[in-house]
């Protein structure tokens, strides 16, 4: 038997951490930048952590109180809906980073629930004076019968318009809640001002997936335009009209679930875009340098910026020279001058998505930078100085925003649906761990069903990638009727009395 040979040692894959812009503080509103570097200071996590949060719990403040048309003359309205994703492995203080950017809303959660208990309690007792008015009325409707029916009717209507419908509590933060209940919410809350929060989202898109949740998929992709609405059908609940389907998102993933999610997703035929609509979803590098913080919260950076959210909270927008058309929701426009910039920047977006470079995942998710750079364009000038028409400072900050994440989504994208190297780097995976004996044939690989080696084609490529780096000799045999091939592992990759048979 003819000796296998190498042609050398084994070559390291290619890193697959496509490189991503650092977080500068000063794409954040001038209110924002002084409690998120205490946070992220504090915490000891990446700065881009609490920034995702703060911009989504912001939009969720916001809801549909105003938007913004991004055109001078034309009717295309934006409203500032966010969804965000943060990505990390681990231990690296997701949570805690996500959690310090939701307390104003919580606080804003606690304020109007005892608001809510206070008009209950009014609610209560006006209804034991109505009903003593209903039993009064109802003598007068004895009397009127004998005599006048139209008086009779008069009286019940009277009586039916004096009617209250009970107090709603406003929300601003919602967990776990089924499509049903979230739509009833939103009725209750018709302005919008919703975040959903998911700690961990795989469990989120995984069940967005499960056949029979195909309406609960329709309605998060509607809401996620925030200017529309969105009926469905139940039995026992008949039909429900949600008036103002409109949900903020934020939550976090671990790297491998995502990836294991993107990679199914990027296969379906019919790929909605669902993961597209994170547009805020950040995977930065976590720093190996790390101190021990004990420290207290800077109470004033943390209140200046907790105040922009109370004040939005009860923002009118006649009070900023918002205009109103007959949908309903106010809107800005830009100045003249940010009015250019945005064109210029625009029509560079938009020759990049005809030229057909990009991935269609890719170029699906920057076909929504068209909203997204107006949204953030609004926040940061409704955080800022507010009045007026949107400015050339926040458009370009906006901007900036945008270049930023779209370093993020390559290496999102770039780690799985764009990536020749994946199949290579799962089998690789498998040789390390030891489950692969040597030699093999590529149905020996591709019928553990392993992730991201699906078939012969997957393996085929895997093999011929590590072959080119070393970490396999390719052997052919011959057989009747065809040549067979088999692959050989390279002996540094084996245990040692693996490699000692091997030889």
């Amino acid at each position: 038997m003819t000796a296998i040979q190498f042609d050398g040692k084994p070559i390291p894959l290619p890193d697959i951490a496509h490189a991503v812009d650092p977080f500068e503080v000063d794409l954040l509103p001038d209110p924002f930048q002084g409690w998120i570097t205490d946070i992220s200071e504090r915490i000891q996590c990446p700065m881009d952590y609490p920034a995702i949060a703060a911009m989504v719990t912001l939009a969720a403040v916001v809801g549909r109180r105003i938007g913004i048309r991004p055109q001078q003359k034309t009717d295309w309205l934006v409203v500032p809906n966010l969804w965000g994703c943060i990505i990390g492995r681990p231990g690296v203080m997701k949570t805690p980073a996500i959690l310090e950017p939701i307390k104003p809303l919580k606080r804003l959660e606690i304020q109007a629930q005892g608001e809510h208990k206070d008009a209950m309690d009014r609610h209560a007792a006006g209804s034991m004076v109505r009903e003593q008015q209903k039993k009064l009325a109802q003598q007068s409707i004895k009397a009127a019968l004998e005599e006048d029916l139209s008086q009779a009717h008069s009286i019940a209507r009277g009586v039916i318009a004096d009617e209250v419908d009970p107090p709603t509590r406003t929300r601003y933060l919602v967990n776990d809640c089924t499509v049903e209940q979230l739509g009833v919410i939103l009725n209750q809350n018709r302005l919008g001002h919703v975040l959903c929060y998911r700690d961990e989202l795989v469990g989120f898109l995984i069940g967005l997936d499960k056949d029979g949740q195909e309406q609960a998929r329709s309605f998060y992709l509607e809401s996620w335009n925030g200017n529309g609405r969105f009926t469905y059908d139940r039995i026992g609940r008949g039909t429900v009209d949600i008036e103002a389907a409109i949900t903020n998102i934020l939550g976090s993933i671990q790297p491998g679930p995502l990836q294991s999610y993107l990679t199914g997703s990027s296969k379906r035929s019919a790929d909605d875009g669902l993961i597209q609509r994170f547009q805020l979803m950040v995977w930065p590098d976590v720093s190996t340098n790390w101190r021990n913080v004990d420290e207290w919260p800077d109470v004033e950076a943390k209140n200046i910026a907790h105040q922009v959210y109370f004040d939005l909270a009860k923002l009118d927008p006649r009070t900023i020279d918002a205009q109103v058309d007959d949908d309903g929701i106010p809107y800005l426009r830009f100045t003249p001058s940010a009015q250019g910039v945005f064109n210029d920047w625009r029509e560079q977006l938009e020759r990049r998505l005809r030229s057909g470079d990009e991935h269609p995942a890719m170029e699906s998710h920057l076909a929504k930078y068209r909203s997204l750079v107006p949204t953030l364009a609004l926040l940061i000038h409704l955080a800022g100085p507010r009045f007026g028409p949107v400015a050339t400072h926040s458009i370009e900050r906006a901007i900036r925003w945008a270049n930023y994440l779209e370093t993020h989504a390559r290496r999102v994208y770039g780690a799985t649906v764009d990536d020749r190297f994946a199949p290579a780097r799962e089998l690789a995976k498998r040789i390390n761990k030891g489950l692969v004996q040597t030699p093999f044939a590529a149905r020996d690989i591709y019928r553990n069903n392993w992730s991201g080696l699906p078939d012969a084609q997957a393996v085929d490529q895997a093999c011929d990638i590590l072959a080119d780096h070393h970490w396999l000799a390719i052997e052919r045999r011959a057989t009747t009727g065809r040549t067979a091939t088999v692959y050989h592992i390279h002996p540094a990759l084996l245990a040692p009395s693996k490699a000692d048979l091997a030889k």
